[in-house]
């Protein structure tokens, strides 16, 4: 079992920047990308960014140039640094852990980008 725990949502103005955070603990040696999806309200959940071992990264177009994930292999952390976040990005943010044949999830954190 992996318990993944995220930090570091909340309200910004458009053009405004935020930066979540999770920490993975439990059978981390299981795990061999860690990530970010984001589910608005009426839709699907979607990838947002994803950070797989030996250093490739996944980004959604949308969030192309404005996104960076970043990812601590050591200290079992993964980042989300948002900048100039827009209405559009407002969702629940969900951490990800993959490990073979098995997905973890965090318990997600709104982010809600409004003036």
């Amino acid at each position: 079992q992996v318990q993944l725990v995220e930090s570091g949502g909340g309200l910004v103005q458009p053009g405004g920047s935020l930066r979540l955070s999770c920490a993975a603990s439990g059978s981390i040696f299981s795990i061999y990308a860690m990530g970010w999806y984001r589910q608005a309200p009426g839709k699907q959940r979607e990838l947002v960014a994803r950070s797989i071992d030996g250093g490739r990264t996944n980004y959604a177009d949308s969030v192309k140039g404005r996104f960076t994930i970043s990812r601590d292999v050591p200290k079992n952390t993964v980042h989300l640094q948002m900048n100039s976040l827009q209405p559009e990005d407002t969702a629940v943010y969900y951490c990800n852990a993959a490990s073979v044949g098995y997905d973890y999830w965090g318990q997600g954190t709104q982010v809600t980008v409004s003036s």
